[in-house]
């Protein structure tokens, strides 16, 4: 899995750089956000501009994340995010639940 993290004083930045979020991803990647969370990040900006599918098992290391940030009183916000994978959200009826933004400027709105 290729991940970058960029560690700001707010928040972290986390760009997953796979063409899919999938069963074979998704423990990888649920792993790291569990060890970010360990390590105190509060606030992770997902950055999903290089990915084009996501299925149930991306979608549930989505969830842990925002759960994990939500725990510690932190946010956890997608930006990029596709056609496909905002029909995901919507069918899924996660709207009210994970926070989308355009792009990491306008994400960062959420960290006030």
């Amino acid at each position: 899995m290729k991940l970058l993290l960029d560690k700001q004083a707010a928040f972290t930045l986390v760009k997953l750089e796979e063409d899919k979020l999938d069963s074979l991803i998704a423990p990888q990647l649920k792993s790291e956000l569990v060890f970010l969370n360990s390590e105190g990040v509060k606030n992770i900006i997902f950055d999903l501009s290089s990915v084009k599918y996501v299925d149930s098992s991306g979608l549930s290391a989505i969830l842990v994340g925002n759960r994990l940030c939500n725990a510690v009183e932190g946010r956890f916000v997608l930006t990029h995010v596709n056609q496909s994978i905002a029909k995901l959200i919507e069918i899924s009826q996660l709207e009210g639940i994970l926070a989308v933004a355009a792009d990491a400027e306008a994400a960062k709105e959420f960290f006030g």
